[in-house]
């Protein structure tokens, strides 16, 4: 004890991140491909065989190609160049398709490949929370480890940080951004060359990693402005500020363009108040073109999910749920103390703001976002919450915020454990847990396909020959050999909310596997939806994972 108590703290980390490898690798192998992971590897096998980003209209290509480049170096695998879905503006659907469940792939292989450099990314990402939490709290013993482990064990960070999607190495690049601009406004003297570049490039990853890291541009303004690092404010040091963050800020899209392979080309924007600079070419057009698709062409959402509710304008309290449902307790416990605390005490309020101003501005504006699908919207925030609960640790003169810390922690390593291997579907226990939280939300809360490897292996243990199956998600059953009758589904089988094969009024006899999602048959009407009210009102015989409920009719 005494060996590990004189190790350096980062050494300490050491067997944190070997327990997040073992815990991420071991519970994706028997994930089946989520509903938007086959559209993220294709457009990153598309830009690396190509060098065109056209595919990168809903998401910058830097996770995307990160993602491929192991399938793309070491498997032969089949891109589908030849299909003329490569040729459309938003073809990446129909081009993903072919390319893993038409084209002889191996999926298991492409997809388990491609997971890889999101595990090391989430990795990544705890060490810059390690980092930065020094950097913060230089006088709370653990503060950093505290924050570290929190981002590798937190259920839900856990859950996406294994999937070949944006969400995890959003939030990662994300938090680089912040604590390198933290790093410069707190440099001293006139040498800001070194920190001024680390911050362009650090903001350049992050607006190259997902869209929605755009939405800090001016929460960093504002954090620039502010009197937040140690002096009194001046007019002098807030412009100064405020002038290294548009020199970094023009130097991130040098970054940007050169994710984007240095694209120079006709620009192509499709709502009125642009069209006319399509006949100008220039850099990186289909940077523009997603922004632009983020101001003026997706005001609208999809079809979400809150207790029991569907709206296709979203709920304006469907994050502040999400997160009071799936945020672990000890993080819904511990931020209202931390903020209390470290905003009263003069010596950590700086700090405090900085971490809680921005995390608590992006909650504002995502609750007006009408796109409510998921908890992992709110990944921006987490690493800032969870640092600013870290500084509980600066307080050395206090016992009980050593305990909470220590304690807290293990909660959430606990957690983990406990939920290992269906981290999508966590949910904290005073919500009832994963077994009542496909009762609050769906999609990628709790079902986003990733449980038909595991209903392959239950149908095959017990005995089932064949399933009548409604499945959320875009993978294929037969490829798992699911012999299936089909029953309406998202995105498969889509025709069959309208063209229902069964009695729905007394279902024949037969086995049911129908997702979680489903249930709730989000592509109807509230008037419409009778295709699975019969299900609804009974208990499920049996569930796969906490995402498939099984249904024996007899």
């Amino acid at each position: 004890m005494d060996m590990f108590r004189r190790l350096p703290n980062a050494w300490r980390l050491l067997p944190l991140l070997l327990l997040f490898f073992f815990l991420a690798l071991n519970s994706m192998a028997g994930d089946s491909p989520t509903m938007d992971e086959q559209n993220h590897l294709a457009r990153g096998l598309a830009f690396l065989a190509t060098g065109d980003p056209h595919f990168s209209l809903e998401h910058p290509p830097l996770i995307n190609t990160l993602s491929a480049l192991p399938v793309y170096l070491l498997t032969d695998v089949y891109i589908p160049l030849d299909d003329p879905s490569w040729g459309w503006r938003d073809g990446w659907y129909v081009f993903a398709e072919r390319l893993l469940w038409q084209s002889g792939n191996d999926v298991s292989l492409i997809i388990f490949l491609a997971r890889l450099p999101i595990v090391f990314v989430t990795i990544g990402m705890a060490l810059v929370g390690y980092r930065f939490g020094r950097a913060l709290w230089p006088g709370g013993q653990g503060a950093a480890l505290f924050a570290a482990a929190c981002l590798l064990f937190d259920p839900n960070l856990l859950a996406h940080g294994r999937y070949t999607t944006t969400d995890a190495g959003g939030a990662a690049f994300l938090l680089l951004a912040t604590f390198l601009l933290w790093r410069l406004w707190q440099a001293e003297g006139g040498r800001y060359g070194r920190h001024l570049a680390a911050a362009a490039v650090g903001l350049g990853l992050a607006f190259s990693s997902k869209f929605s890291t755009l939405t800090f541009a001016p929460l960093f303004l504002l954090l620039a402005a502010l009197p937040l690092y140690g002096q009194p404010w001046r007019w002098r040091a807030a412009a100064r500020r405020l002038g290294q963050l548009a020199a970094a800020g023009g130097g991130s899209l040098l970054v940007v363009w050169a994710v984007y392979g240095f694209q120079w080309a006709a620009f192509d924007f499709q709502s009125p108040l642009l069209q006319a600079l399509n006949v100008w070419r220039g850099s990186m057009p289909t940077f523009w073109a997603g922004v632009e698709q983020i101001l003026f062409l997706s005001s609208g959402g999809r079809a979400s999910y809150l207790w029991g509710q569907f709206s296709d304008t979203g709920f304006p309290l469907y994050f502040p749920i999400a997160f009071l449902v799936k945020s672990p307790l000890p993080l819904l416990l511990l931020l209202p103390a931390a903020a209390f605390i470290l905003l009263r005490r003069q010596e950590t309020r700086g700090r405090a703001v900085f971490l809680l101003l921005p995390a608590f501005l992006y909650f504002l504006l995502s609750m007006q976002s009408a796109l409510n699908i998921g908890y992992r919207h709110l990944f921006p925030m987490l690493p800032l919450l969870y640092l600013l609960i870290a500084g509980l640790g600066q307080m050395a003169e206090s016992a009980w915020s050593r305990l909470a810390l220590g304690a807290a922690a293990v909660s959430i390593l606990g957690s983990a454990l406990l939920i290992h291997p269906h981290y999508l579907s966590y949910f904290n226990l005073a919500a009832g847990g994963p077994q009542k939280g496909g009762e609050i939300l769906i999609d990628s809360n709790i079902d986003w396909g990733q449980d038909l490897i595991r209903l392959q292996r239950w149908l095959a243990a017990n005995g089932a020959a064949q399933v009548k199956l409604s499945w959320f998600g875009s993978a294929d059953p037969a490829y798992y050999g699911i012999a299936y009758e089909a029953l309406p589904g998202v995105p498969r089988h889509f025709d069959l909310w309208w063209n229902v094969p069964f009695d729905r009024a007394q279902p024949p006899p037969g086995l049911y596997a129908i997702s979680v999602s489903n249930l709730g048959e989000p592509p109807l009407r509230t008037a419409e939806k009778t295709v699975f009210a019969w299900f609804r009102a009974r208990r499920p015989t049996a569930r796969v994972g906490y995402s498939i409920y099984i249904y024996d009719v007899r």
